[in-house]
Formats: C-alpha cells, structure tokens, sequence
C-alpha cells in the first residue's frame, strides 16, 4: 500500500479521487491548496502526489516546482491532475518537474493506470 497526497482546491474532486486511491488500496492524504500541499509533502513524504494546477496561494505548476527542488522531496513523482489541457500547459508542467499530466474529466481506469506506473505496481482498478 502506497501513500498518495492528494492536492485539490475542490472539496468535491478531493473526495472524487480520494475514493479511487482507496478502492486502488492506497492510503489518501489530503491538502487543499498548493502550499499546504508542500507543506503536507515535506511532513508526510508520500510514495505519490496527484496535484491540481488551479488553486489559490500557490499553483500546481509553482508547488510542483518547490517540489521537484527541495532535497527532502524531489524524489517524489507528482502528477497534475488538471482541467488545464493545452498542449503548453502539458508543456510546461511536465517542465516544472511533473512526471505525468492528465486532464480533467478522468476515468478511475486512466488514473489507476498512472498511478500503477508511477508506483511500479499493477495498474489494473
């Protein structure tokens, strides 16, 4: 069982994708904006991050990056999980250090599949 920090602003998609990593055997974590979310990965070091992009305080392409550029968590997959689907903002959250993107509305089966990669584990929901 993995942990899997999850940061969404929407208390409706946490509790979406929440149920999801549940019914996949993980363990959810929560935070409800970016910074919280960075301090929640420094605290918590998940084996995984789903991160929105569209939060208050600090965005999911500006948490990514302090992420990716702490020592204490850079080792740590981040995955956006956004509404944001141009191909330059594909571009450049997978510059910020993110290791997947998928686009909202998402099936369980695309999330499991990404998160089953990231994890090295079966990908099957």
């Amino acid at each position: 069982m993995a942990r899997i920090l999850i940061v969404d602003d929407s208390p409706s998609q946490l509790m979406g994708i929440r149920r999801i990593v549940e019914k996949l055997g993980h363990e959810a974590l929560t935070a409800e904006d970016g910074a919280a979310g960075v301090d929640a990965a420094k605290r918590e070091l998940p084996d995984l991050i789903l991160m929105d992009v569209v939060m208050p305080n600090l965005n999911g392409f500006q948490a990514t990056r302090s992420i990716n550029r702490d020592p204490a968590t850079q080792h740590i997959p981040v995955v956006l999980v956004t509404t944001k689907d141009q191909d330059t903002d594909r571009v450049w959250g997978m510059r910020q250090g993110a290791k997947a993107y998928i686009t909202k509305p998402f099936s369980e089966s695309e999330l499991a599949e990404v998160v089953g990669l990231l994890l090295g584990g079966p990908a099957a929901a």
